[in-house]
């Protein structure tokens, strides 16, 4: 797992516009309805935002960051992965919620297609000219997927994703080839599951195929570090939102 449920994302700064915030229903390609919750700034959007959760799905925490977000003038939508197996109530699921068991029946085509529709209306909807994705842990590893040239995005930000094979599906290191949009890759130093090796390999990956991209690792930092009730990882957070935020006002 990674962020808790109640978990809160840390604060970058004062917000520099109001926003508006609600869950959604979208549909997908293949009919699937799946829950989201979409932010947006009153002023004219920035680069919009597709949030991929951890694997718990959509959450509190999500919510929180989509909020954050578009408080600085960037739009952002949150998704969820279960709604084929779970249904659209994400917020009834409680801590109980068996994820490893809605977990092992999602398809890559299933999730493709959500994004799309994630995309779509980042695009139609709300207005954004460009869109970004941004993930954690397997939002992350999803992120870096999404460089594809399929989804058309102007660049992915993953933190803390697994860039290897896992359960012997290929990665976005084995994938590098295939992607094409720039990315930037935020990993924790102390991240037992993700080793320097796998970092270092995923860098070599990208510049081998020709991705743009930027690996920062945080020394002395733990998995899912990105949380307010962490305080001594503050200065890694700020620097994070830091570089966030500039990548997403660059793909502008």
């Amino acid at each position: 797992m990674c962020h808790d449920t109640d978990a809160v994302p840390p604060v970058y700064g004062a917000p520099v516009t109001a926003t508006t915030s609600s869950s959604i229903i979208l549909t997908s390609s293949d009919g699937a309805r799946f829950a989201a919750y979409r932010a947006e700034p009153s002023r004219p959007p920035g680069t919009g935002v597709l949030i991929l959760p951890d694997n718990r799905g959509l959450s509190g925490f999500y919510e929180r960051l989509a909020v954050r977000l578009a408080e600085q003038g960037y739009p952002a939508l949150a998704v969820d992965y279960f709604g084929r197996t779970a249904g659209t109530g994400y917020r009834e699921r409680g801590e109980d919620f068996p994820v490893m068991s809605h977990l092992t029946r999602l398809t890559r085509d299933g999730l493709y297609a959500d994004f799309a529709a994630g995309i779509a209306h980042l695009r139609g909807p709300v207005g954004a000219g460009t869109v970004v994705s941004l993930g954690f842990c397997f939002g992350g590893r999803y992120a870096f997927l999404t460089a594809a040239p399929r989804f058309g995005l102007a660049g992915v930000v993953g933190l803390y994703g697994m860039p290897g094979e896992l359960m012997g599906a290929a990665g976005p290191t084995q994938l590098a080839a295939q992607l094409s949009a720039p990315i930037l890759g935020l990993f924790a130093g102390n991240d037992e599951g993700i080793t320097p090796d796998l970092v270092a390999e995923f860098d070599e990956a990208l510049a081998a195929a020709g991705v743009p991209h930027e690996i920062v690792t945080y020394p002395g930092t733990p998995h899912s570090f990105f949380e307010l009730d962490r305080p001594e990882h503050a200065a890694a957070q700020a620097d994070a939102w830091r570089r966030i935020l500039a990548f997403m006002t660059k793909a502008n």
